[in-house]
């Protein structure tokens, strides 16, 4: 097919802050990206609009026809139910009930896909990174939260109300730190970013004559950066944060493995420039942990695609839907 006439697939991923864009063909090459700023005003109201205009402009500069358009995936933030178009609840950017799917297809007149950021994430990883299309991976994205998506037999597992593959609120801890889902001892308040730094504080506090307490008295503060590059200086304060929040991580995986099989399991996140000093521990914990069998064909790797997982993610479940209606 000419590049004139090749087949266009928009992915969206909405944040808190900006949505980025991208027109993706069906070879998964982007044909453009870029990103404009999110409207959160009247709890997200004006969204759908402001995603078409965008949309419909790049498509004029850009001298594609509409036509050549098979659709549009978004991803967004929050408790997503796919199966209707609604987002359940998207705190980050207002919207409670809200048709998404509905709206934005309305004034597009397109199809319209959505599913939650992490999983779409998970999906971009399996189309273009490194899940490498294998049809059963575990994507774990450790940021200021623990996002995953969970991908079986090629696709994003949901279940009822989309709330399936929220590893993050797995309770690791009882009585644990409060997590902002309102409950206590998530995986997240371990072994995201945010819950490192604070195990960080806690060791820091109780071992001020460490590299780590040093640091928190100079800065006022720990960060997850700060932890991995004292603990690969050998501080012992600092290795024994990175050794709870892996191990804890690693754990809840091999239990999730278990659960779904994987091939792969990808992570990613601000966490996972860590490197090997994070992906180490993780494989040697997870090696412990699992099943045997398990672990036989599953990897652990990084995640690939970066910031744009989410409109790779957007973009191939629209093709994943269209080219089933199609068969």
């Amino acid at each position: 097919m000419s590049k004139e006439a090749e087949r266009i697939l928009v992915g969206v991923d909405i944040g808190g802050t900006t949505i980025k864009l991208a027109l993706i063909n069906e070879a998964s090459d982007i044909v453009e990206k870029w990103e404009i700023k999110t409207d959160k005003q009247e709890q997200g109201l004006h969204i759908p609009k402001q995603i078409w205009k965008t949309v419909q402009s790049k498509l004029t500069e850009l001298g594609i026809d509409k036509d050549r358009v098979r659709g549009i995936g978004v991803g967004a933030p929050g408790f997503i139910v796919p199966r209707n178009g609604v987002i359940a609840e998207a705190v980050n950017v207002g919207w409670r009930n809200f048709p998404l799917s509905a709206e934005l297809g309305v004034l597009s007149g397109l199809p319209v896909y959505i599913d939650n950021d992490a999983n779409l994430a998970a999906l971009g990883e399996v189309w273009k990174g490194a899940g490498a299309m294998k049809g059963d991976i575990i994507a774990i994205t450790l940021g200021t939260g623990v996002g995953a998506g969970i991908i079986s037999n090629g696709h994003i597992v949901n279940g009822i109300n989309g709330t399936a593959g929220e590893i993050g609120h797995i309770t690791v801890e009882e009585n644990g730190a409060p997590c902002n889902c309102g409950r206590k001892g998530c995986l997240e308040t371990v072994s995201s970013a945010t819950g490192i730094s604070r195990l960080a504080l806690v060791a820091a506090q109780e071992h001020p004559e460490s590299e780590l307490g040093k640091r928190l008295a100079e800065n006022g503060d720990v960060s997850a950066k700060d932890v991995f590059e004292l603990a690969a200086a050998e501080d012992d304060s600092a290795k024994a944060v990175v050794n709870k929040a892996t191990t804890v991580l690693a754990k809840v995986l091999a239990s999730a493995a278990i659960l779904t099989n994987p091939a792969r399991i990808i992570i990613g996140g601000g966490v996972s420039r860590a490197g090997d000093a994070l992906l180490d521990p993780i494989k040697a914990a997870f090696k412990q942990a699992a099943l045997p069998r398990t672990t036989y064909e599953c990897e652990i790797v990084p995640a690939q695609l970066g910031n744009d997982a989410g409109v790779y993610g957007a973009a191939y479940l629209v093709k994943q839907h269209l080219d089933e209606i199609a068969q």
